[in-house]
């Protein structure tokens, strides 16, 4: 949920003016990202928030938050097939492929719906209470993660949906990835000023580290192979780089304001941050310690999040519906 370090409005129009980095100009026939496609949203009004991918269907499912729906887009035909309607502020969604299930958490009541990937008709629910929020799904485990509340996590099998417990925490969690060669999971705690480091076999926190210099740590995304995290700070806009052996900050950025999705690029070694203030920042990673500023791309203020797709090199930004600016999914190609 879009909660700032000490409240819900407190500082949120300066971290969206808010810039940083000293970012090169590139031409649009060398930029990094190429814009392919324009899907429109007709209808959608208000903030959009979390995407998801059923990468082998080539589906995109929005959040249209402020809407009280999930927008299902069809990326082959580039455009909308469905709407979920008559959820309470979707914050975060999760796809997953071997039950064909959608997962959606819901900032009103905090409740979790499952619906059929493919019908979408409801299958049950899960409350949790309050402001449900960021979803991950461990593919290994056949988990799903479900942030939520004043400070917790709850863990849902999913394959039958039935919630398994939580793990807690010292306040509500934005953001979190989960290891695959290992048993952590990292987790954002802005209001606690704090990156969560939970044991997800004993479901636990077993470690917290600090931002240092830099306060609603929002986003975030993981290079395990390097052992690097990345996080998204709003106070400043600023992005940094934590070693996950040590949990010291090994490199800092500036970056554009109001950032709230970051996705990394294995292939290509580059950072790509959605940010609020309306652009794209690109950087790249010269090494496990050294990052460069790209280029930053110009959307549309608003358009903060999205989703990547690493297979097939393609990058989706959800613009909300302000002023002249429609409410659209733009896709990108990565090059």
């Amino acid at each position: 949920m879009n909660r700032c370090l000490t409240g819900k409005k407190i500082c949120f129009a300066l971290a969206l003016l808010s810039s940083g980095g000293a970012f090169p100009a590139h031409a649009q026939s060398d930029a990094p990202l190429k814009l392919t496609q324009t899907i429109p949203l007709p209808g959608v009004e208000g903030r959009i928030d979390h995407l998801a991918l059923d990468t082998a269907g080539e589906r995109l499912f929005v959040c249209a938050l402020g809407n009280n729906s999930v927008e299902v887009v069809d990326l082959r035909k580039g455009q909308r097939i469905h709407s979920i309607t008559g959820l309470g502020a979707p914050q975060g969604i999760v796809y997953v492929p071997e039950s064909v299930r959608i997962l959606v958490a819901n900032d009103k009541g905090g409740i979790c719906r499952i619906y059929d990937g493919k019908s979408f008709q409801p299958l049950g629910e899960m409350n949790f209470k309050d402001d449900a929020d960021n979803v991950r799904y461990d593919e290994a485990a056949k988990e799903i993660y479900v942030g939520f509340g004043s400070g917790g996590i709850g863990v849902i099998n999913a394959i039958n949906g039935k919630q398994l417990g939580s793990i807690k925490l010292a306040a509500h969690p934005e953001a979190f990835e989960i290891e695959k060669h290992g048993s952590r999971i990292f987790v954002n705690v802005p209001n606690a000023r704090q990156v969560a480091v939970i044991d997800r076999n004993q479901r636990k926190v077993i470690a917290t580290w600090k931002t240092i210099g830099a306060f609603g740590n929002f986003p975030m995304a993981l290079d395990e192979t390097d052992h690097r995290l990345f996080v998204g700070c709003r106070l400043p806009p600023k992005l940094v780089v934590l070693n996950t052996e040590s949990g010291d900050m090994v490199a800092s950025s500036g970056i554009s304001g109001d950032p709230d999705d970051i996705f990394y690029d294995s292939k290509r070694h580059r950072l790509y941050l959605i940010c609020g203030a309306g652009t794209i920042d690109i950087i790249e990673q010269r090494s496990a310690d050294s990052y460069e500023p790209m280029t930053r791309l110009p959307t549309a203020a608003g358009a903060r999040t999205g989703a990547f797709m690493p297979e097939q090199d393609k990058l989706f930004v959800a613009f909300p519906h302000r002023d002249s600016q429609p409410a659209e999914v733009r896709a990108y190609r990565v090059e």
